[in-house]
Order: structure tokens, then C-alpha cells, then sequence
């Protein structure tokens, strides 16, 4: 118990200091939390959902945190210049895990849409307050918990009924520390029946330091709406990232979820996507390009809940170096969900005999007239097609490049926002050439 025993006192002495600097919102699930948190503890590889990454060594050092809330001195729109050619988008920036409201994006959001701080908003209106909490359930996750226990600030978005947001709405969550520092984020996403957005969500860090950060996302898609989510991942070796999803979609709703890892150290991605509505549809999208030890693991569970849905599902690792890869993804298709369509593929490439790659496709089905198939690959570089390009006068790197760059990119071809499809291409292709240190277009200057 030596890793959760530091953030159960942790809490205990700072429970009132935690609360002081939140929202009511907040504050009214923590103790909740706690009690589950101390009941489960960091989950062991013994655990079915976790056994591909070691929970608690990670949590184990000693990370610094800002209960106080202390301005940290830094403007993220002076430090971070993106400019992604073609992309006109709505720009907000997240430090570590607050909101940060100075430069905020000039253009104007159609009337009614809301983005801004969990902790403000939430006081503010207490209609979308009472969303809070309802989808992340501390009683079946450990890092749920800690989360919910510790979070004092993050983001909502708000789009109300048949409201359409035309300008895609981007996120840029900073890490910036000068110690070794623990951040945890809250996500709350709410949109109305009709309603239409799309978000891009870019992680970076500032600096090298160790960075340890949480971050639960909480999405309710109402019936009719049309909702995508693109979160790429550019930190470094030296960051730990887990980040818990739940999406909660009614009938007739649309969502694309879309994870992409071209950096990092270690990643726990989970997502949980709920089919609550009949003719609802999901496609869930996931990439990972590793070397080193990097390590990303991706935990997928789908619940088809009503008839005529539909879920598709396409995750693709390249692994190179010691990297580590975990793919397990279940899908359940409840008794009564008839004429149920769903499909999950996992393929994945290693480079090298050292790197790893586990995968763990599931399906459980109560219903008899259901379209559901499975399937999982892990392998090495055809080479018969890199002796069929040599042959044709490309180099052998060159051809294992092309090769490697093709795999990945039926995954970022089913990106709904053109500019953001081009500009991944592009650096997904320097991510292989060992060229992108960080996000190309992107200025981060201390």
C-alpha cells in the first residue's frame, strides 16, 4: 500500500485546502472517492483490465501538486504559437489542469455554446453540474477515484439543442513544471439533442521534468447529435499519462473518438462508449507510434444497450526499440439489442525482436440477430513488398518507411476535418524519420 497510502494522507491533510480552491460541483464527490479509492487501492497486473501496465510504480514517486493554485508564470498563448495550415479553429489552452483564461479566442461561438472552466461553469449552471460524476464511476476505477478526489479544476463544453459549431474547437493542454509535478484534469462534454461539434485535444510538456497526469473525460451525446473527439498525444519519455473516457449516446447520435500517440513515456488510454439509443453509431480509432520504452495501452469497452446500433473499431500500433504495446477491447451486446452491427480490428507491427505487443480482442453477446466479428494481428514488414521496392530502386530504409507509413494511415484517412488529416500525414511521416521532436508548426518557448 506504499503508493496509495502517500495520496490517502495526502488527502486527508489537504482535503479542506483541495475544496477551498474548487467548485461545489466538485467537492460533493470527493469524499465518495476517497472512500473507494482507500477501499481498492491501485489496481495489481492481477486485475484483468490493468495487467498489461503496472499501475502503482507509477503512481509510487514523490510529484509535486498545486492545491493552492498559484498562477504559474506563464502565458500558454505567447509560449505556444500553433499554426496548422488551413485549420481555422476556436483555440483554448489548459494549464496543467486548469483553465486559462487570458487571450481567449476572438471569434465568437454560436449563441448559447459555452467553453470554459469546470470549476466557474459549473457554479454558474447547475444543470450541467448535475452531469458531473454521472458516467465515472469511482466505485469500479482506482484512477477514477484518484481523480475525482483530487481534480479542483478542467473544461466544459456545452452545445445546446440543434445548435451546429461550425469552427472546430481545439484544446492545448500544457504541462509546465520546474519539479517533478502531478496534474489532475476533469472533462466535461455536453451536448444537446441535434447539436453538432468537433474537438481536438493536443497534449504537450513544457519540460523535462517527470510529469504524472490524470485526466477524466465525461461526454453526453443527445439523441440526433453529432460529436468527434481527436486527442494526439505529443509529450515526452519522461511524462505518465492516464486518461479515462466515457461517452454516454442517445438514439440516432454520431461519434467519432480518435486517440493518436506520436510521443510520449507511458500512456494508459481507457474508453468506455455506451449504445443507449436505438440506431446510435460509434467508430473508435486508435494509433501508436513508439520506439524506445515507450510504452501505450489502450483499453476499449463498447455497450450496445439498444437495437440498431452500430460500433466499428480500428486500432493500429508500429513498434520499434524496447517499445511496449497493449491493445484489449471487449464489446457486449446486451439481450434485446437486436440487429446489432459492430466490428473491432486490432493490427500492429514490430520492428524489432525486442518490442511487444499484446492484444486481447472480447466479444459477449446476449442477442441472436446481431453482424459482430473480431480480430487481431501482430507481425513484421511484408517482405516481399520491400524486396518487390528494392527491386525497383528504393532504398531499404526508404521502402521500410513507405511500408510502416501506409500502415498507419488507414487510421488517420478516417479523420472527418480535412486540415487536421493533411497536416497528420505530414507528421506521422517525420514521426518514422526521427524528425519530430514536437508537434511540427508548433513554437513552445520558455
Amino acid at each position: 500500500m506504499k503508493a496509495e497510502q502517500q495520496y490517502i494522507d495526502l488527502y486527508r491533510q489537504c482535503k479542506e485546502m483541495i475544496a477551498a480552491h474548487s467548485a461545489e460541483a466538485m467537492n460533493a464527490l470527493r469524499e465518495q472517492a476517497f472512500a473507494d479509492f482507500q477501499r481498492m487501492g491501485f489496481p495489481t497486473r492481477k486485475v484483468e483490465k490493468y495487467k498489461y501496465t503496472d499501475v502503482a510504480k507509477l503512481f509510487e514517486p514523490d510529484y509535486g501538486l498545486n492545491l493552492n493554485r498559484l498562477d504559474i508564470p506563464v502565458n500558454p498563448a505567447d509560449a505556444f504559437k500553433c499554426d496548422v495550415p488551413n485549420m481555422s479553429t476556436s483555440l483554448y489552452f489548459m494549464l496543467n489542469d486548469g483553465f486559462d483564461r487570458r487571450d481567449l479566442p476572438k471569434a465568437s461561438l454560436p449563441d448559447g455554446v459555452l467553453v470554459g472552466s469546470l470549476r466557474e461553469l459549473t457554479a454558474t449552471h447547475p444543470e450541467l453540474a448535475a452531469r458531473y460524476g454521472k458516467l465515472a464511476d469511482t466505485s469500479r476505477d482506482a484512477v477514477t477515484a484518484l481523480n475525482t478526489m483530487l481534480a479542483q479544476d478542467g473544461l466544459l463544453i456545452y452545445v445546446p439543442k440543434d445548435v451546429v459549431v461550425e469552427r472546430p474547437i481545439q484544446v492545448v493542454n500544457l504541462l509546465r513544471s520546474a519539479v517533478d509535478f502531478m496534474v489532475n484534469r476533469r472533462v466535461l462534454i455536453v451536448l444537446e439533442d441535434g447539436a453538432q461539434a468537433r474537438l481536438l485535444m493536443c497534449d504537450h510538456a513544457m519540460d523535462r521534468v517527470k510529469f504524472l497526469a490524470t485526466q477524466v473525460i465525461e461526454v453526453f451525446v443527445g439523441k440526433d447529435a453529432v460529436f468527434d473527439l481527436y486527442e494526439l498525444e505529443e509529450t515526452h519519455n519522461n511524462t505518465v499519462r492516464f486518461s479515462n473516457l466515457y461517452v454516454h449516446q442517445e438514439a440516432g447520435s454520431n461519434v467519432l473518438l480518435n486517440s493518436m500517440t506520436l510521443h510520449n513515456g507511458t500512456t494508459r488510454n481507457t474508453a468506455e462508449v455506451t449504445l443507449d439509443g436505438r440506431g446510435a453509431e460509434v467508430q473508435m480509432l486508435g494509433m501508436a507510434i513508439e520506439d524506445k520504452q515507450q510504452q501505450v495501452d489502450n483499453n476499449t469497452f463498447i455497450d450496445h444497450r439498444a437495437s440498431d446500433c452500430t460500433s466499428n473499431e480500428l486500432y493500429k500500433y508500429v513498434l520499434d526499440d524496447s517499445a511496449v504495446g497493449a491493445f484489449a477491447g471487449k464489446v457486449l451486446v446486451r439481450e434485446g439489442a437486436q440487429r446489432t452491427s459492430s466490428q473491432q480490428t486490432n493490427r500492429n507491427l514490430c520492428a524489432t525482436r525486442e518490442a511487444r505487443m499484446y492484444t486481447q480482442p472480447q466479444l459477449e453477446i446476449y442477442a441472436d440477430d446481431v453482424k459482430c466479428s473480431h480480430g487481431a494481428t501482430v507481425g513484421q514488414l511484408d517482405e516481399n513488398a520491400l524486396f518487390y521496392m528494392r527491386q525497383r530502386g528504393i532504398g531499404e530504409r526508404e521502402a521500410r518507411l513507405l511500408l510502416m507509413f501506409a500502415f498507419v494511415n488507414e487510421v488517420v484517412d478516417q479523420i472527418r476535418l480535412d486540415a487536421l488529416k493533411d497536416r497528420l500525414h505530414l507528421l506521422v511521416e517525420k514521426r518514422f524519420r526521427g524528425e519530430l521532436n514536437k508537434c511540427q508548426g508548433c513554437v513552445i518557448c520558455k
